[in-house]
């Protein structure tokens, strides 16, 4: 009977150690970030970019990876990112968030991914699984599902195209609830 206990015990030794011995991807990525000398770790990363004195962008991220490959430099926030975007007086106009990042400087574009949520100051918001921001071009498009949530109404789509203040966007193969203001019978119309 002390046999088998202790057999029954070292198997649920076995299986607990098993389930604890999964590893984070992020902690992967830091690891290998660290054995590799062409790639920086930098962590709790403020990035500031400002135009004519004024900050228009700040970057926030737990851990970045800058990959120093000449061919193809990157930076990477493999725990996540946070984009505030700010108005020309400096006020908070939207902000970004999502659990991947990276920025392709060779291609000039930044590629956000898993959970991506866009939110303005007015109550918008855009839900999607990746964005992608060329910045030659200055626009943001995705060709995945999105909802763009307004005060309003819900807007569905598969694809999205806008201006990268996100001012002038486009959903392609929209489907949702939209408000619209029924239409007033002009006055002649009414009088008879």
């Amino acid at each position: 009977m002390y046999r088998l206990s202790v057999i029954a015990g070292f198997f649920a030794l076995v299986v607990l150690l098993a389930y604890a011995c999964e590893n984070d991807p992020g902690d992967i990525a830091a690891l290998q970030a660290k054995l590799d000398p062409n790639i920086e770790t930098a962590e709790e990363v403020e990035i500031i970019y400002s135009d004519s004195a004024k900050v228009r962008v700040r970057i926030t991220g737990p851990v970045m990876l800058t990959h120093r490959n000449p061919n193809d430099p990157q930076q990477e926030f493999p725990n996540g990112v946070k984009v505030d975007f700010f108005d020309l007086y400096e006020r908070p106009a939207s902000m970004l968030t999502s659990k991947y990042a990276i920025r392709l400087e060779r291609k000039g574009q930044v590629l956000v991914q898993d959970s991506v949520v866009w939110q303005s100051v007015q109550g918008e918001r855009l839900e999607t699984e990746e964005l992608i921001w060329d910045e030659k071009l200055q626009k943001v498009y995705s060709d995945k599902f999105v909802v763009i949530t307004r005060p309003q109404e819900i807007i569905y789509g598969h694809g999205f195209e806008s201006n990268q203040d996100f001012t002038n966007a486009r959903i392609n193969a929209v489907e949702g609830r939209i408000v619209v203001d029924e239409l007033k019978e002009p006055q002649e119309n009414q009088q008879q």
